[in-house]
């Protein structure tokens, strides 16, 4: 049985054991992509509401975040991250895809799906 809480630290790793913090484990690294940055719209396992999902950013989670809320408050609708994807509530499949060819960092984007 792994710890979890501890009254000196707070919440603790499941793997590691060490406060959240000063986790070892959580830096997973994700797999390398090919470079391009895909825009699909999602509604698996939504009970049929989409969400525009952006896939293949090669930015770490804290980047991922801070451009998350970028989207978000461009698209003016809620959404997520989540294992390093970026989640947007709604169908706005044109409107990320122009804005993220828009951006300074020159990334390819292409939409994916139907």
């Amino acid at each position: 049985m792994s710890l979890v809480y501890s009254t000196d630290f707070g919440r603790a790793c499941p793997g590691c054991g060490r406060p959240v913090a000063e986790c070892l484990c959580k830096a997973k690294a994700r797999p390398a992509g090919d470079g391009i940055v895909r825009v699909r719209r999602e509604t698996a396992g939504r009970k049929g509401k989409g969400v525009t999902a952006v896939l293949g950013l090669p930015l770490d989670d804290a980047a991922l975040a801070v451009l998350a809320k970028q989207l978000k408050s461009a698209c003016g609708s809620g959404g997520t991250v989540k294992d390093g994807v970026i989640e947007i509530q709604g169908d706005h499949l044109d409107k990320v895809v122009a804005w993220l060819q828009a951006r300074p960092e020159g990334w390819t984007v292409k939409r994916a799906g139907g």
